[in-house]
């Protein structure tokens, strides 16, 4: 990995390749953004893109492709059954992972959801270092239960653990010996927490699981959609990996999995995802099923000029110069806001910089729902849209309570190769505004409550005028006249 030293200033992250091809941002004035985020029912997942300067709601799909994706979408193959774009994807897969079977599926909750159907049985359990939404919602829609048995540390806010994603050995242990390995489905590893601050696990850590899998006869299931930045921070913090290329890596995590599946949204920079293993009896009982739900086993409802982009994704997923520049920009997004006092997840971690909602509105109960409120503050007050991941991303118990989240986090993603120093400098100054301004803003409470997965589409209101009073002081402080910089 290159190392590039600054003689005068101070180093910064620095761009390893060129822009070539751009799209125009719109920022439109406060009293706008204030009319557009009422609109959108206080959800992020609710406004329009155009009314949108700054997009760090995630980066599942909006990963900037290279000149080379886009040159390989014009050879796509789109012969439904024996096409060749799928070949190459499949011989790309297999190198890559190390393993013999490949299964296309047109992305990661849908690998969710045959994972789910096949290995989920009423009343089991899937231990896991921690949930994902989806993931969640999958396994208990077929009777499952989610036990999520991460280490201590994972919970810190500010700690200097480089891996907090990991998971707890001794309560896996003791999960399997009170319960009975016949109750456990498989043990499931998320190579980046992301909620809990995109916080990833060490090979070690894996290496251990798998031998209290192999004594007990369970299965190692890897949702590897966030495997890039896991396999920046094994390189860079890992003693063990440090003379280790990102392909060996890559290929020791995936030998200790019975089974990987991934969104290619996020892993390759495609839209598509994929499950590859070298259990041919559980290759088998996907592989019935991909053509009921997903399309045909050579394209399992992707776009051929989408398959052929993932290719080449995965080979650049390889290159450290392409994996590192996220890791590296949110580190220092992170870093620039805790020198300014803003409460934010440390060690910095991937996917994006996670602003701590209970901190930076310490003033505002779980029930009022911190982290949503913040992240309409941040977009009426910037323009950016980050995404709630608190209690709104959880949803409530059967008897209807609402089960409040371990953490209250913003995440502001970090979409790969999109964006530039600048910008991320604008959203640290808006930032560090509207922490200095935050006793001005309030709770929400819903207006309409989906009951499953809610913080996709679900609708709220203020419990009081606060976005009045947060624009009247953003007018006083930055000016009445509106200008392209408003």
């Amino acid at each position: 990995m290159s190392e590039v030293k600054f003689f005068y200033g101070d180093a910064v992250p620095l761009e390893m390749h060129k822009v070539r091809i751009v799209q125009k941002l719109n920022l439109l004035p406060i009293e706008q953004r204030q009319e557009a985020m009422e609109k959108a029912g206080y959800n992020t997942f609710l406004l329009q893109n155009p009314d949108v300067f700054m997009d760090m709601l995630t980066d599942s799909g909006v990963n900037a492709m290279s000149d080379k994706q886009q040159a390989a979408m014009m050879q796509a193959d789109d012969s439904y059954a024996g096409s060749e774009t799928f070949t190459r994807l499949d011989e790309k897969v297999r190198e890559i992972f190390d393993t013999e079977y490949f299964l296309p599926l047109h992305q990661g909750r849908a690998c969710e959801n045959l994972l789910s159907k096949l290995f989920v049985k009423p009343d089991t359990i899937v231990p896991m270092n921690y949930h994902f939404t989806t993931s969640k919602a999958h396994i208990v829609i077929n009777g499952g239960k989610v036990e999520e048995i991460f280490i201590d540390e994972a919970l810190k806010i500010n700690s200097e653990h480089p891996f907090k994603g990991n998971m707890d050995i001794d309560k896996l242990k003791a999960l399997i010996a009170i319960n009975g390995a016949e109750k456990i489905s498989y043990v499931r590893m998320e190579a980046g927490t992301n909620l809990i601050g995109g916080q990833p696990f060490s090979l070690e850590n894996l290496q251990e699981v798998r031998q209290v899998c192999d004594d007990h006869g369970l299965m190692i299931v890897l949702d590897a959609s966030l495997l890039a930045d896991n396999l920046y921070f094994i390189k860079e913090r890992e003693e063990q990996c440090k003379e280790m290329t990102i392909k060996e890596i890559t290929r020791a995590i995936s030998n200790l999995c019975d089974i990987t599946y991934f969104s290619a949204r996020k892993l390759g920079n495609g839209r598509g995802g994929g499950i590859c293993t070298n259990n041919k009896e559980a290759y088998m009982k996907i592989r019935e099923l991909i053509p009921l739900y997903e399309g045909f086993l050579t394209y399992g409802g992707m776009s051929v000029r989408e398959m052929e982009a993932i290719t080449v994704g995965l080979e650049e997923t390889m290159d450290e110069n392409m994996i590192n520049q996220a890791p590296q920009f949110i580190a220092y997004m992170t870093n620039e806001l805790q020198k300014r006092g803003v409460p934010v997840i440390t060690p910095p971690g991937g996917l994006g910089c996670h602003l701590d909602a209970s901190a930076f509105l310490d003033h505002l109960p779980q029930t009022k729902y911190p982290a949503g409120a913040l992240a309409a503050a941040l977009y009426i007050a910037s323009g950016i849209r980050g995404m709630e991941r608190g209690t709104l991303s959880e949803q409530r118990d059967e008897d209807g309570i609402e089960e409040l989240a371990h953490m209250e986090l913003v995440r502001l993603a970090m979409p790969r190769r999109v964006f530039t120093l600048s910008q991320i400098k604008y959203a640290i100054d808006r930032i560090t505004w509207l922490y200095e301004n935050r006793r001005l803003i309030g709770g929400l409470k819903f207006v309409e409550e989906p009951n499953v997965l809610r913080f996709f589409f679900g609708t709220l209101t203020t419990d009081s005028n606060w976005p009045d009073a947060l624009v009247d002081k953003y007018r006083q402080d930055l000016g009445k006249v509106c200008n392209l910089f408003c």
